[in-house]
C-alpha cells in the first residue's frame, strides 16, 4: 500500500483535519479569539491544494470501491472550499464562540468526502457528516427564540432524508448485491419495480437534504432563525454538496422517460412556489430560502439533459448561485437585535446611507434573477440548453417561463435600496471590516466569471476530460 499516495489523495480532507485538531487546541486553551485565523488558513489551503491537484490531473484511488478521486471530483472540493472562505470571513462575531469554526470544517471535511464516494457507504457517512454540524451551527448563535425550532425541524426532516436514503440503498442492495454507487446507473437504466423503488427512494432523499419541493418546510425557518454566516453556509455549502454529490451518484447515465418527469415535475413545482412564495417575504433571510428552494429546482433541472454536461453545468451553477448568495449576506448591513437587522423595510433607502452595500446587494439580486451579463444568466443558460438539447423541451420552456417570476422579488429589493428616501425605524450599522473584504472578494470573483465564463466553462469540461 503506497501511504504517500493515499496521503496526497486525501491532502485537502488532511488539511482541514489538521485545522480542526489546531481548533480544538485552541478552544481547550480557552483562545476562541484566535480561532478565525486558522480556521481561514485551513480552508485556503485545501482550496489551493484541490485546485493544483485538479489541474495536474491528478487521480488515484486509495480505498477501492469507496473513495476515489479525480480532476472533477478535485474541481468540485476547490470550489466549495473556495466559497467558504467568505463565509469565515463574515463570521467574526460567531467565531468567538470556539465551537463555529470546529463545525465549519467539520462539516467541510463531510463536503469534501461526498465529492469522492465510490459507494454508498461513503457517500452515507460523508453526508451525515456534512449535516450533523450544521444542526448545531443554526443553535449556535441563538438570536432569537425561533432558533430552536428551525435547529430542531432541520434535524427531523433531515433524519427523515437519512432514513428514506437508507431504505433506497438497502432496495438497492437487495436488487445487485453491491453497494457501489455504479449500481444506482444500472437501477435507473433498468424497468423493475425493485429498481425502480430504490431510485425514487434515493432521489427523494436529495431533495429533502436541497429543500425541493415539498420537501422544503425546513429551509425558511432554519434559514430565518440561524446567525447571517450559517444561513450563508447552509445556501450555498450545504446546497452545493448535496447538487454535486447526486452528480456523482447519476454519473453519465441518461435519465430515462418516467424517471425524468420525476426529475423535472418536483424541481419546477420548487421553481414556481419557491419565487412566487419569496415575493410575500419580509424577512431578507427567509426571502434568500424561498429563492434557494427556487435555484434547488434549477440545479435539478440540469439532471435532465445529458450526463457528459451534467458536471460543467451543475458546478458552474453552484459557483454562480453561491458567490451571489454570499455576496449578498457578507454586504448586509450589521445590528445589534437580529429580527430588526433581518427586515426587509430596514434596507429602504440603504443606498443614500451605505452606497457600497446597496450597490453589492443589488450586483447579486441581478445576478441571482438571471439578468446578463452577470454569471447567473450564463448558469441557467447552460441549465436550459442542456434540457432542450436532450430533448425535453417543454419542461425547459416551462422552467424559464417560470423563472421570470423571480424577477419581480428581486427588483423588489433593489427598489428598496435606491428608490426610497424614507429612512428605516432603525438604522442599520456599518459593515465589519472583515466582512467588507468577503465582499469584495465575491464582487472580484463576479466580475471574473461575468467577463471570462467561457474560461471557467472550459476548465470545467477539461476537469472531465
Amino acid at each position: 500500500m503506497n501511504w504517500f499516495a493515499i496521503a496526497l489523495a486525501m491532502l485537502p480532507e488532511h488539511i482541514l483535519l489538521a485545522g480542526i485538531v489546531v481548533l480544538t487546541a485552541l478552544a481547550l486553551r480557552k483562545r476562541p479569539s484566535a480561532s478565525l485565523a486558522p480556521a481561514i488558513i485551513a480552508v485556503v489551503v485545501a482550496a489551493i491544494a484541490a485546485a493544483l491537484q485538479s489541474t495536474m490531473g491528478f487521480a488515484y484511488e486509495p480505498f477501492p470501491g469507496h473513495f476515489s478521486v479525480d480532476a472533477s471530483a478535485l474541481a468540485a472540493k476547490s470550489i466549495v472550499l473556495a466559497l467558504t472562505v467568505p463565509v469565515l470571513l463574515m463570521a467574526r462575531s460567531e467565531a468567538k464562540q470556539s465551537a463555529f469554526p470546529i463545525l465549519v470544517l467539520s462539516s467541510l471535511y463531510g463536503v469534501c468526502l461526498l465529492f469522492s464516494a465510490d459507494s454508498f457507504l461513503t457517500l452515507f457517512l460523508g453526508l451525515e457528516i456534512m449535516s450533523l454540524p450544521v444542526y448545531a451551527l443554526v443553535l449556535l448563535a441563538f438570536r432569537r427564540p425561533e432558533s430552536a425550532e428551525g435547529a430542531l425541524k432541520y434535524l427531523v426532516l433531515s433524519g427523515t432524508a437519512t432514513a428514506t436514503l437508507l431504505m433506497g440503498v438497502a432496495l438497492l442492495y437487495g436488487r445487485s448485491g453491491a453497494l457501489a454507487i455504479s449500481a444506482f446507473a444500472d437501477a435507473l437504466a433498468a424497468s423493475d419495480a425493485l429498481g425502480s423503488a430504490a431510485v425514487v427512494l434515493i432521489v427523494a432523499a436529495f431533495f429533502l437534504k436541497a429543500a425541493v419541493v415539498p420537501f422544503h418546510a425546513w429551509a425558511p425557518d432554519a434559514y430565518e432563525s440561524a446567525a447571517v454566516p450559517v444561513t450563508a453556509y447552509m445556501a450555498t455549502i450545504v446546497k452545493a454538496g448535496v447538487l454535486l454529490a447526486a452528480v456523482r451518484l447519476f454519473g453519465v447515465a441518461s435519465v430515462p422517460r418516467p424517471m425524468a418527469e420525476l426529475l423535472a415535475v418536483l424541481p419546477l413545482a420548487s421553481i414556481v412556489w419557491g419565487n412566487l412564495a419569496a415575493m410575500r417575504q419580509q424577512s431578507f433571510r427567509r426571502m434568500m430560502a424561498y429563492s434557494s428552494i427556487a435555484h434547488a429546482g434549477y440545479l435539478f433541472y440540469a439532471f435532465l439533459g445529458a450526463g457528459p454536461g451534467r458536471f460543467q453545468a451543475v458546478a458552474f451553477y453552484v459557483l454562480s448561485y453561491g458567490l451571489a448568495n454570499l455576496l449578498a449576506f457578507a454586504s448586509l448591513p450589521t445590528g445589534d437585535d437580529d429580527p430588526e437587522r433581518d427586515k426587509l423595510d430596514n434596507l429602504r433607502g440603504l443606498y443614500h446611507r451605505q452606497p457600497f452595500a446597496a450597490l453589492m446587494i443589488a450586483l447579486a439580486m441581478l445576478s441571482l434573477a438571471g439578468i446578463p451579463p452577470l454569471p447567473g444568466f450564463v448558469a441557467k443558460f447552460l441549465v436550459f440548453k442542456n434540457v432542450i438539447a436532450a430533448g425535453f423541451t417543454l419542461y425547459g420552456v416551462l422552467g424559464l417561463v417560470a423563472s421570470y417570476l423571480g424577477i419581480y422579488f428581486y427588483l423588489r429589493v433593489i427598489q428598496a435600496m435606491f428608490m426610497t428616501t424614507e429612512a428605516p425605524a432603525r438604522e442599520p450599522g456599518p459593515l465589519e471590516p472583515l466582512a467588507e473584504s468577503a465582499s469584495l472578494l465575491c464582487l472580484a470573483a463576479v466580475i471574473a466569471l461575468s467577463v471570462f465564463p467561457g474560461w471557467v466553462i472550459d476548465q470545467l469540461v477539461g476537469r472531465l476530460g
